[in-house]
C-alpha cells in the first residue's frame, strides 16, 4: 500500500472544503476566540486579585491561590488532555474545554467565599487544558504544511495580544464595574465559541489514533508536574535551599523519572517517548522553555517596575506595554509568511537573538527612564519572540503524527508553562538575592538609620517588588529617601535579573538552529481549497 493510500484511507472525507464545516480559516477563526478567553484569563485577574481580596475578606495566601491553582491545573492537565484529543477527537474535546471554562467563569463571579473561587478556578484551568491543546490539534489537522505557519502566526498573535491585553482590560473592567466582570466576560465569548465550534469545526482522526488509556502514566506525570510547578511557585517563601522545596523538586524528578520509565513499557503510551527521537521536535520544545522563561520571567518585574517604580495604574501600564503588543499583532503573522517560505530556522535565531538585545537593553533602564526608552526596548521585545512562538509551535507540532497531535500540543502548552513558573522562581531568587545583597548598604549610604533585622527582612521583601517601604506617620523628607533607595535597589535587581534573562535567551538562538519545518502530509493530502 502506498503512502498516499494509507493516507486517503486514514481520512476518507477530505474532499474540497466548499461549505463551512472544516473550512480551515473559519476553523481559525473558531478555536482563536476560545483560545483568547484562556489566553486572556492567565493575565486579567491579576488586576482583579486586590479588590477580590477586599471583597471575600480574603488573607494574601488565599489570593495567592486564586492564581496558583488555576496554573496547577493547567499545567498539570495539559499532556492529559492532548491525549484525550487524540483519543476522542479534537473538536469534542474544544467544545467541552470551551463549556467547561466558560461556566466555570460564570460560576466564580457568583461565588461568595474565597475557596469556591479557588475551586472553581481548578476547574477553569482543567477546562483550558483541555481547550488549548485540541486548538492547536484542530489546526494541525485543518491546514497543510504550506499554510500552517500563517495559521500559527495568527494563533500566536492572539495568545501575545489577550495576554498582554489582559491587564489593559481587567483595569477597566475592575475600574468601571466589579471584579466579577472580569470572570463575566467569559460567558458571551464561551457561548460564541461554542456556536461556532458546533458550526464549523470538523473532526479529523487518523487510524493510528490511541484506543486506550495509559493510567499509570497519567498518574505519574500528574504527579511529578505538581510537585514541579508547586515547588517553583513556593520557591520564593520558602528558599530554595528550604526542606520543603527541595522535597517537592525531589518528588518531581522521582516521578518523572518513574513516568520515562513506565513509557518505555506501556503499550499505548501517554507520552510517546519516541515523539523525541525527531531532534527538531525535541529542539522546539526546548526553545518554547527557553523563550517562556527569559519572556514571563522578565515580564514579570516590567509590571512592577511601570506600577510601582513609576507609579503608574494597572491601566496606564498595560497602556505602556502596547509597543510589545502592538508589535506582536504587527509581527506574528508576518513571521508566519516569512517562515513560510524560509522555514523556521532562520526566523528562530533571529527572533531569540533579537529577544537577547531587548532583555539585555531592560537590563540598562533606570528608575527614571523615559517611556521613549521604554518603548523601544519593548518593541524589539516584540518583534523578537513572535516569530519565536510561531516557529517554535509549528516545529512542535508539525513534526508529530496527526495521530499525536494533540499531545503534541500539549507538550508545547505545558513547556511554555513550565518555563514560564522556572523563569519567575529563578529571576525572582535571582532579584531577591541582588536586594538582599545591595539594600544594607544603599540604606546606610542614603544616611537612614538601621532597623532591626526582621524589619530590614521586610523591608527587603517589598522593596523585591518595589515597593517602598516606608512606615505610616514618617516625614516627608525620609520617605522620599527611603522610596529612592528601594526604586535604586529594586533596578539594580531588574537590571540582573534582565541580564539573566538574555544569557538565557542566547542559549535559546543557539538551540533554535536545529529546528526545521514538519512535513504535514496527513493534512496536506486533504486540505481542498483554501
Amino acid at each position: 500500500m502506498t503512502s498516499q493510500t494509507a493516507v486517503a484511507e486514514a481520512q476518507p472525507d477530505l474532499g474540497p472544503r466548499k461549505g463551512l464545516r472544516g473550512h480551515p480559516w473559519l476553523t481559525l477563526f473558531s478555536v482563536a476566540i476560545g483560545v483568547m478567553m484562556v489566553a486572556l484569563d492567565g493575565t486579567i485577574v491579576a488586576v482583579a486579585n486586590p479588590v477580590i481580596r477586599d471583597d471575600l475578606h480574603a488573607s494574601l495566601a488565599d489570593v495567592q491561590w486564586i492564581t496558583n491553582s488555576y496554573l496547577l491545573a493547567l499545567a498539570v492537565a495539559l499532556i492529559t488532555a492532548g491525549k484525550l484529543g487524540d483519543r476522542f477527537g479534537h473538536r469534542l474535546t474544544f467544545l467541552i474545554g470551551t463549556t467547561g471554562f466558560a461556566v466555570a467563569s460564570g460560576a466564580i463571579a457568583l461565588s461568595g467565599s474565597v475557596s469556591a473561587v479557588v475551586a472553581f478556578r481548578v476547574l477553569q484551568g482543567l477546562c483550558g487544558a483541555l481547550l488549548m491543546p485540541a486548538a492547536l490539534g484542530l489546526l494541525r489537522a485543518t491546514f497543510p504544511a504550506e499554510k500552517l505557519n500563517m495559521a500559527v502566526g495568527i494563533w500566536g498573535m492572539v495568545i501575545g495580544v489577550s495576554t498582554a491585553g489582559g491587564p489593559i482590560l481587567g483595569g477597566v473592567l475592575v475600574e468601571h464595574v466589579n471584579w466579577q466582570s472580569v470572570f463575566f466576560i467569559n460567558v458571551p465569548v464561551g457561548a460564541l465559541a461554542l456556536a461556532l465550534g458546533l458550526v464549523i469545526l470538523k473532526d479529523h482522526r487518523s487510524d493510528h489514533a490511541p484506543r486506550s488509556f495509559d493510567l499509570p502514566g497519567i498518574g505519574l506525570l500528574s504527579a511529578g508536574m505538581f510537585c514541579l510547578v508547586w515547588a517553583l511557585i513556593k520557591a520564593r517563601d520558602w528558599s530554595w535551599g528550604d526542606g520543603k522545596t527541595l522535597l517537592f523538586l525531589g518528588g518531581a524528578a522521582l516521578a518523572l523519572v518513574l513516568f520515562v520509565l513506565w513509557e518505555t513499557r506501556a503499550r499505548e503510551p501517554l507520552l510517546p517517548l519516541g515523539l523525541f527521537r525527531s531532534v527538531p521536535l525535541s529542539a522546539g520544545t526546548a526553545l518554547m522553555l527557553l523563550m517562556a522563561f527569559a519572556f514571563i520571567g522578565g515580564l514579570f518585574f516590567v509590571t512592577f517596575y511601570l506600577q510601582n517604580v513609576h507609579g503608574m495604574s494597572p491601566v496606564d501600564s498595560g497602556l505602556h506595554l502596547l509597543p510589545l503588543t502592538g508589535m506582536m499583532i504587527v509581527a506574528s503573522p508576518l513571521a508566519g509568511a516569512v517562515i513560510t517560505r524560509l522555514g523556521p530556522r532562520i526566523p528562530l535565531v533571529v527572533g531569540m537573538l533579537l529577544t537577547t538585545v531587548a532583555c539585555f537593553g531592560m537590563s540598562r533602564l533606570e528608575a527614571g527612564s523615559g517611556t521613549g526608552v521604554m518603548s523601544v526596548w519593548f518593541a524589539l521585545f516584540g518583534l523578537g519572540l513572535a516569530p519565536v512562538i510561531v516557529g517554535a509551535t509549528e516545529v512542535i507540532v508539525g513534526n508529530a503524527p496527526l495521530e499525536h497531535a494533540g499531545v503534541a500540543g500539549g507538550l508545547q502548552q505545558a513547556a511554555m508553562q513550565v518555563g514560564g513558573s522556572l523563569g519567575t522562581a529563578v529571576l525572582g531568587a535571582v532579584m531577591a538575592a541582588r536586594v538582599d545583597n545591595a539594600l544594607p548598604g544603599k540604606w546606610a549610604g542614603a544616611g537612614l538609620p538601621p532597623g532591626r533585622p526582621e524589619e530590614m527582612a521586610q523591608a527587603a521583601d517589598a522593596v523585591a517588588v518595589g515597593v517602598p517601604p516606608v512606615p505610616p506617620g514618617t516625614p516627608p523628607d525620609v520617605a522620599g529617601k527611603i522610596a529612592g533607595v528601594a526604586h535604586d535597589t529594586f533596578v539594580s535587581g531588574m537590571s540582573l535579573s534582565f541580564t539573566v534573562a538574555g544569557v538565557v535567551a542566547a542559549v535559546a538562538a543557539v538551540v533554535a538552529l536545529f529546528t526545521k519545518r514538519g512535513s504535514n502530509p496527513e493534512a496536506a493530502a486533504g486540505a481542498g481549497h483554501i
